[in-house]
């Protein structure tokens, strides 16, 4: 699934971040779905709390925007605007 391999992505990106600043839990994530990024907030919410169970990002709140700008280059992207961690 297309959606599958974005959050996976996503999620590599957040542990990423978190553990350059030491930190062992995300508290938030901020994301925007670009309008062809094929996958609704709830559905995104649905696989991305499947995919973070024993993570770093376990129970982080998520706070989704869906973008409708089809003339946006990243349209097709799902995109990490924001981390906030646990310090």
């Amino acid at each position: 699934m297309h959606e599958m391999s974005l959050i996976s992505n996503l999620l590599k990106k957040i542990e990423e971040l978190a553990k350059k600043q030491n930190s062992k839990k995300v508290i938030s994530v901020g994301v925007r779905l670009g309008a062809f990024s094929h996958i609704s907030g709830d559905h995104f919410k649905e696989h991305f709390e499947l995919e973070t169970v024993g993570t770093i990002a376990e129970g982080a709140k998520l706070n989704i925007h869906t973008s409708e700008d089809i003339n946006d280059p990243y349209a097709q992207e799902i995109i990490l605007e924001s981390i906030e961690i646990e310090e």
